[in-house]
């Protein structure tokens, strides 16, 4: 599979190489392809990745993991191009979101018309998307998107690099699932729990 990443910080250059050791084609779009950092994820993620311009990678990808900071999003995706049909992952989180606040999901989906947007890999943090297990269990990826193929997809290569999955509903959740990465955030840093934690649910 082709997948675009585009950003290759924390997240984009995790997941990024992790899809790589799987034999996924991925292209790292960023604005700086010799700087230390490229350099340090490309030899990180093996020969099925190489570095190239945003638009170029978006081009490249059946599927592009948007991963860069909320407030370059609107600039990032006015370099894409055409995303219409595109599988179009939102890992983003806005930690100074105010209450009321439009969903970054659907911002996303206005912004790109026709996209298939699905929310994911926003609830955790870039180690647990690193290594998913927590002895006999595994981090829950939590998703949400209205294109149930595209909802497959993205379970799929979450499974892949070792998440079960919950589907949280519609593409209108992602304003619940953005509450739960703030939460996330609190635990880890304001409450002491460090970054090692992971949201599960659990049934009976």
């Amino acid at each position: 599979m082709k997948i675009a990443i585009i950003g290759a910080g924390n997240v984009g250059g995790t997941l990024g190489a992790r899809w790589a050791h799987q034999g996924h084609e991925v292209a790292f779009g960023v604005r700086h392809k010799d700087n230390e950092r490229t350099r340090t994820v490309l030899e990180a993620s093996g020969p099925h990745a190489r570095a190239t311009s945003p638009a170029e990678a978006a081009t490249f990808g059946g599927v592009v993991v948007l991963a860069v900071p909320y407030n370059a999003l609107a600039e990032t995706l006015s370099t894409l191009g055409d995303l219409q049909g595109k599988v179009l992952i939102d890992a983003i989180n806005n930690v100074m979101a105010t209450p009321g606040a439009q969903a970054i999901a659907g911002q996303i989906a206005e912004m790109a018309p026709g996209a298939r947007v699905v929310k994911a890999f926003n609830t955790m943090g870039w180690n647990v998307m690193a290594n998913a297990d927590f002895g006999d269990m595994r981090a829950h990826n939590y998703i949400c998107g209205d294109d149930p193929e595209a909802k497959a997809l993205v379970t799929e290569l979450s499974k892949q690099i070792g998440f079960e999955v919950v589907d949280a509903g519609p593409l209108a959740n992602a304003i619940l699932l953005e509450g739960l990465a703030r939460l996330w955030i609190n635990l880890a840093y304001q409450q002491g729990f460090g970054r090692d934690i992971a949201f599960r649910l659990l049934r009976r």
